[in-house]
């Protein structure tokens, strides 16, 4: 579902969503706040580079009413909008517009829009010869939705032993747990034995797959699943991956930048798709060779 039009006048925006979870959501009343650069919520990552002549910058300070302001209306870094919630329905309506949260400790929820976007094309993705002996040596067990919260508590807590800062804290944990009860957001995971050695996990809706966070504690986990789920993805016919930000590690296996503008138009064709609202199930021998063959 793309944005409707908001005319010239960022302040008068009238927005609708139409239904989510079946539910009519009503008219919007954003505002824009202006913050100055010595008051950025501690937001140094994400304010930096963004003020203007005067010092100062205009984002969009969310209501109540889980609604968006267009995504071309994003800063430069991408920051659109600051506040709301984690729920479900925000979640969603984001989503569907090209829009994720992203914000660090301290901070409140900054609401995210890129441009340019790294995405890969499930067809397009590219597995080099020694991931491909991994692959077939089955040096890991691949499951899906298996272990979602210990996948996404594991993606927050290797970043924190590497010293790192994540955005996954409490509140996220939970937001994306609700999804996942909802049967939108999902897992894959890779396992030696009983142990979970890597994974990741992100929302699918239509036939776009938005990606979140991977980890690994062995070399290769997280990668052997990340081609496990392009290969379910090929074969439920999904369109799209959404990498949200650059990524070295993605582009190596075949993710590519491309206009924001070019993504929200594939991404609105994507959601036509009907959406799947159940647990996964992965036949790891099949799904293997989709990618493979």
């Amino acid at each position: 579902m793309g944005c409707p039009s908001a005319g010239k006048n960022p302040v008068n925006f009238r927005w609708f969503v139409s239904q989510v979870f079946g539910k009519p959501f009503c008219e919007c009343n954003l505002r824009p706040a202006v913050w100055r650069r010595d008051k950025c919520l501690n937001s140094r990552h994400a304010f930096d580079g963004a003020d203007d002549a005067m010092g100062s910058m205009a984002v969009f300070v969310l209501s109540e009413k889980p609604v968006f302001p267009p995504p071309y209306l994003a800063l430069k870094n991408g920051l659109l909008a600051v506040g709301g919630d984690l729920s479900p329905e925000r979640l969603v309506v984001a989503y569907r517009n090209g829009i994720f949260p992203w914000y660090g400790e301290g901070e409140p929820i900054l609401w995210w829009s890129p441009d340019p976007r790294l995405v890969l094309f499930p067809d397009k993705l590219h597995v080099s010869k020694r991931l491909k002996r991994v692959l077939k040596k089955h040096a890991f067990r691949v499951t899906a939705d298996a272990a979602f919260g210990r996948v996404i508590t594991e993606c927050a807590r290797v970043r924190m032993e590497k010293g790192k800062e994540t955005w996954i804290d409490q509140d996220m944990i939970d937001a994306y747990c609700r999804l996942h009860e909802y049967g939108i957001a999902h897992s894959v995971e890779s396992w030696q034995g009983e142990t979970l050695s890597g994974g990741l996990y992100g929302v699918a809706l239509g036939k776009c797959f938005f990606g979140e966070s991977m980890f690994s504690r062995s070399s290769d986990a997280s990668k052997v699943a990340l081609v496990h789920l392009v290969g379910h993805l090929l074969r439920r016919a999904f369109t799209l991956i959404d990498c949200q930000t650059t990524t070295l590690h993605l582009m190596r296996m075949g993710a590519t930048h491309i206009p924001r503008s070019l993504f929200l138009e594939l991404l609105e064709k994507s959601m036509n798709g009907p959406p799947e609202g159940k647990t996964w199930k992965m036949d790891a021998d099949q799904v293997l060779k989709q990618v493979l063959n």
